[in-house]
């Protein structure tokens, strides 16, 4: 028996894409990028995600080509490796163990067998290094890479601040207003600044810089959004100059020159790429409305299109001409996550707040957007300190059919509140406004939730809202009566209720929707769905009720409770009394909708730990101790698309649905047996490595050649059966589908490749070898034709008669060989038509 596979809590998704700049593979077909401790690879044409290379045990810092096999690919992390990936495979070939942390990573074609990377000065707090690491070539995936040399000291931490120039003859690095430029060869080390005061003009702090390719010109972004380019003279120490690019408002975020080094691209807190001609001011073009700041700035090495990384977790793929091609958005990191984490019934995508006054609808397992949902419609304005309408609530019914949302903004005398309705649209395949209600509630609403019931009867279909306004409000379809209305139905309160004018908090239904549980401060009411009377009350001083739940299934009759006093309760429904109380501090509670099984987490010295249970038994049936030293913020269970195999039954509460964190930091986990292998997506698993290869004049032909057999193989006509060996040969298949930079040497595999080839003379029957004999007569050229297009039928392989059904007919000697002299005809020039 093999013991099963503990759980582990993984990152999985919603990471930083912005953390280093990304780089184009060598065809510019995949797109390479960090994505918190993974490196992640999609596919420039469909956007998708290819592949997740995980290994690294930080956030990774750097990623850059093997300048000298583009197959390949360095990463660097705050883990202190350097890891060497095939990336095609997603296979790490080898980890070097630096030792302090790595800030940056930059590869040159002209260093064969070392890297740079930056690293904190030993010491020194907040001062660090730019220095060599030389990658020993000793044999071993694990080796160590202890050899350092300092190349430039006192460098800033950010990989935009380092640039090499003039195909590594030189490096620059900038640190506040101070620029140094070292030249290889003469080692030779030159300083320049600019002016630290803060005058009309702006702020000359440099933010980022990038060197030209062919030209002695470095450009340098600045706080005050200007752009310098430095000239030539920078080889004196104190002579220089500098020429001046002004557009944008605010800092400079990074620059990259193109592959020609013709044209300068610059971005910022804009949203608005920049192309500058021929480094002039007066010549510049524009790509706005990107979406958000522009982090970082990649170019292709063709020089056909470039990539912006921005502040929202968003890839933009433009092409060369500054049009813009592909989108790929992550899970948007929004301020303050106010609407919960919520799952959609349709999609199972995670649905919270995006972009303000915004929803996003994120798919798990692509790790991307689906699509965003403008709900408060209105132009955000970027100004600090400006009070805005944004998105608060949001809850779904029971099949994704109904949507309802609430928007304030937030005022101190008089918020401004908005409740609507959104009704799923089959045609249109989104979301559209229904019912819009202004001020349902007189102060905030705190809570919402629909009544989980068959939605094919709209009489069935309830909202229930509750506010600080000391009571909770019953909403409900009505027929719309308006002729001029463009929908048939619309929504009205229809009841309100509340209790010793306390403050409504929580409220949820029941599973089968008879009964309506609402939280009034420290008491929990339990309602009639129907008739609305107050069925009963449960307190548990002291402490207000900071979530409730009821039981699923054949824990229907009891109801959950957690509150701020620090105590998790279980009332049961039958009997209305209590039925077991727990001293837990529970931060977030959320039972599973297709299980018995309720997850809480609890937040205690510093630590979020996980307790899952059934409220029919007082005992834990999990618990995970030190989940995360970040607060577990928001949580939900996912259901899955088929059943999970579990091999404990300690891990059964996961086999229908799944169970995602939210912390602080926005960073998305889950509990998981898998290894990082078997989380992978199918689609990442079956990436061909020709696909990578470019289309040559040869591939053309041979395409085309193969393409004509292949059609000549399917005519049932012919008496000949195509031989499968040729395909089936383990030789042809390594030498077609291997990495070339893996295969093995050409003598090694040429006597393999010809002996596939070889035919057995062993297999033939007698008929066939008096056939030979008889052709021998004919052309030399005809059977050199012949060789390539017939083969003889193996003892392994199916008889032609199995292949072409029953053959009840035997044709004479003389029959075949008018048939062969048929087929050696050429028919080529039919396919034409």
């Amino acid at each position: 028996m093999v013991a099963p596979a503990a759980l582990r809590v993984v990152r999985c998704g919603g990471s930083s894409l912005h953390g280093a700049r990304a780089v184009f593979s060598a065809d510019s077909k995949y797109l390479l990028c960090a994505a918190g401790d993974f490196v992640k690879m999609y596919s420039v044409a469909t956007e998708e995600t290819l592949r997740l290379m995980g290994g690294h045990a930080d956030l990774v810092t750097g990623i850059q080509l093997n300048p000298h096999n583009r197959m390949q690919l360095y990463s660097s992390s705050l883990d202190g490796s350097i890891k060497l990936w095939d990336f095609m495979d997603g296979i790490p070939i080898k980890t070097f163990t630096v030792g302090p942390k790595l800030l940056a990573l930059y590869a040159l074609a002209s260093c064969e067998d070392s890297v740079f990377v930056v690293i904190p000065k030993s010491g020194e707090r907040d001062t660090f290094q730019l220095v060599s690491v030389k990658l020993t070539k000793a044999a071993g995936q694990d080796v160590e890479a202890k050899e350092l040399s300092v190349v430039l000291d006192g460098v800033d931490a950010s990989p935009k601040r380092i640039a090499f120039g003039r195909e590594g003859e030189y490096v620059a690095s900038v640190k506040d207003v101070n620029l140094q430029v070292y030249f290889f060869k003469q080692k030779q080390l030159n300083r320049f600044s600019v002016s630290a005061t803060k005058t009309k003009s702006g702020n000359n702090h440099f933010t980022c810089m990038a060197c030209h390719p062919t030209q002695d010109c470095i450009a340098t972004g600045h706080a005050d959004g200007k752009i310098r380019l430095w000239y030539a003279n920078f080889y004196h120490r104190k002579e220089y100059t500098f020429t001046t690019l002004h557009w944008h408002h605010d800092s400079v975020m990074d620059l990259a020159f193109s592959i020609e080094g013709t044209s300068l691209l610059s971005g910022g807190v804009e949203s608005v790429l920049v192309l500058w001609h021929n480094e002039s001011d007066c010549q510049k073009d524009f790509l706005p409305r990107l979406g958000s700041a522009i982090e970082y700035i990649s170019m292709s090495s063709d020089g056909t299109l470039c990539c912006t990384l921005h502040t929202d977790n968003r890839i933009t793929i433009i092409n060369s001409n500054l049009r813009f091609s592909k989108s790929i958005q992550g899970l948007i990191k929004s301020p303050d996550i106010k609407t919960g984490l919520v799952v959609d019934p349709r999609t199972k995508a995670l649905v919270l707040n995006g972009e303000p006054g915004h929803l996003q609808f994120y798919c798990l397992r692509s790790d991307q957007q689906l699509f965003s949902l403008d709900i408060v419609q209105r132009q955000y304005i970027h100004q600090a300190g400006l009070k805005q309408a944004d998105l608060v609530k949001v809850a779904f019914s029971a099949q994704g059919k109904w949507l309802a949302t609430v928007e304030e903004r937030e005022e101190v005398t008089d918020p401004e509140l908005q409740l609507k309705l959104w009704f799923y649209d089959e045609e249109t395949q989104s979301f559209k406004l229904n019912t819009r209600i202004n001020m349902p509630h007189d102060d905030h609403i705190t809570d919402m939730c629909f009544r989980d019931m068959d939605e094919l009867e709209d009489d069935s279909l309830i909202l229930v809202t509750a506010g600080r306004d000391c009571v909770f409000k019953v909403w409900m379809m009505v027929e719309d009566t308006d002729p001029e209305a463009q929908q048939s139905v619309s929504w009205s309160c229809d009841f309100v209720g509340s209790y010793h004018n306390y403050q409504a908090t929580n409220c949820c239904f029941s599973e089968d929707g008879s009964l309506l549980a609402v939280s009034f401060e420290e008491t929990v009411t339990v309602w009639d769905s129907v008739t609305w009377d107050l069925k009963c009350t449960f307190c548990h001083p002291p402490g207000k009720i900071r979530n409730i739940c009821f039981g699923r299934l054949t824990c229907s009759k009891y109801l959950i409770g957690a509150t701020d006093g620090g105590f998790l309760c279980c009332w049961n429904l039958l009997s209305c009394a209590l039925e077991w109380s727990a001293h837990l501090n529970v931060s977030v509670l959320q039972p599973d909708p297709l299980s018995e099984h309720i997850a809480a987490v609890s937040w205690l010295s510093k630590e979020s730990s996980l307790f899952v249970f059934k409220p029919n038994e007082p005992r834990p049936i999990y618990i995970q101790r030190n989940l995360s030293k970040e607060k577990i913020q928001l949580a939900a269970f996912v259901p899955r698309d088929e059943p999970e195999m579990i091999g404990s039954e300690k891990y059964l509460w996961l086999r229908r649905s799944q169970l995602f964190f939210l912390t602080d930091t926005q960073e998305l986990m889950t509990l998981s047996a898998k290894s990082l292998e078997e989380r992978l997506t199918p689609s990442s698993k079956q990436l061909a490595v020709e696909e990578s290869l470019p289309v040559t004049p040869f591939s053309l032909l041979l395409g085309k050649h193969r393409r004509q057999r292949s059609q000549e193989g399917t005519d049932l006509g012919k008496l000949i059966v195509h031989n499968k060996h040729e395909q089936d040969s383990p030789a042809v298949k390594e030498l077609l589908h291997t990495p070339a930079h893996v295969l093995p040497s050409a003598s090694f595999l040429c006597p393999i490749f010809i002996n596939s080839l070889l035919i057995s003379k062993e297999n033939k029957s007698a008929e066939e070898v008096a056939d030979e004999v008889d052709m021998e007569s004919e052309k030399t050229e005809d059977d050199s034709d012949e060789e390539g297009e017939v083969t003889e039928m193996e003892q392994e392989d199916k008889s032609p008669t199995e292949l072409l059904g029953e053959m009840t007919c035997k044709l004479s000697k003389s029959q075949e060989k008018e048939l062969r002299k048929i087929r050696k005809m050429d028919y080529s020039w039919i396919s034409a038509f």
